[in-house]
Parts: C-alpha cells; sequence; structure tokens
C-alpha cells in the first residue's frame, strides 16, 4: 500500500479480497496512527467503510463492537490498551459542516483518533493532516475484484509515500 501527497497522485489502489482484507488494512494503519489522527473513509453503500472502522478499533485496542453509527452519528470507544480512544462518526445523515461542527469533535481531537464515515467535504478541517481511504466495490459480475482501497495522506503529518507495504 502507499500512500501519497494530493499532489503525488500515485496512490496504489489495494486489492481486498473480502471483509477479512479490508478489517486487516484497518489493523494496519492502526498501527501507524496516534491521538490527533483523522481519517475520512469515503466510498459508496456498502463498499466497506464500516469493516474498515472495525479493522481500525480492532488495531487500536478499543473497546467495541464498532458498529455504523448511522443513527447516533458519532460513538466514542474507549481504549482498553491505554492507547487513543476512537472517536467513529457516521455523516451520511449531515447536512453540512455546521452540523458536524455541531458535534463537538474538537474537544476529542486531541485524545482519539477520529474517523469519520462519508466525511469527504465536511470533515478535511478537522485537523491540518488527514488520511482518507476510498474504498470501491464491485458492480458487475465481470469484476475480478471484489473491493479496493487507496490510502492518500494529506497535509504534513502524511509526507508522500509515508506508506510502502
Amino acid at each position: 500500500m502507499t500512500v501519497d501527497a494530493p499532489a503525488g497522485g500515485s496512490a496504489r489502489w489495494r486489492d481486498l479480497a473480502g471483509p477479512d482484507d479490508t478489517t486487516q488494512l484497518g489493523r494496519e494503519l492502526a498501527g501507524r496512527l496516534r491521538a490527533g489522527d483523522v481519517v475520512l473513509l469515503t466510498g459508496e453503500l456498502g463498499a466497506g467503510k464500516t469493516t474498515l472502522a472495525r479493522g481500525l478499533g480492532e488495531g487500536l485496542g478499543v473497546r467495541g463492537p464498532i458498529t455504523s453509527p448511522t443513527f447516533v452519528i458519532a460513538r466514542v470507544h474507549p481504549s482498553l490498551v491505554d492507547g487513543p480512544a476512537l472517536v467513529h462518526v457516521d455523516a451520511y445523515r449531515l447536512a453540512g459542516a455546521l452540523e458536524l461542527a455541531d458535534l463537538d469533535l474538537e474537544a476529542w481531537l486531541d485524545e482519539a483518533v477520529t474517523v469519520v464515515e462519508w466525511g469527504h467535504g465536511l470533515a478535511e478541517t478537522l485537523a491540518d493532516s488527514y488520511l482518507e481511504v476510498e474504498l470501491t466495490r464491485a458492480v458487475g459480475a465481470d469484476d475480478e475484484v471484489p473491493r479496493r482501497a487507496r490510502v492518500t495522506g494529506h497535509g504534513p503529518r502524511w509526507p508522500a509515500k509515508a506508506f510502502d507495504a
């Protein structure tokens, strides 16, 4: 997996054979995250955003279960291992950045890893640097790979090619 700064434009897609691979990607990313990091999860319905968030939670060692916060909008999962908490947000039902601001996520930013599903176009301003994980899923019978992920770093925390695997 490669993470590039947005200007790099060469972030590679990683094939994900199923939910276990998506969860594993989340675990791998969690190993590189720290309190104050923001991760945006982008992709259509069923692309694996919550599954990836579950892997992030497992990798961070937070209290679960990690489920979609669609109706509660945001959920805080405290650490079980003296690490950062996980703040899991589903921005799908939010009308805009003002409603996101009403969640007062800034209160948790220094203490937690904040993961925002459907955050593209809304949550980029939460931090100077953030990761965006774009997930796609196969839609036709001829597609050989069920899902793919591309991780792109934005800002000084995530320099070009921060992740090579």
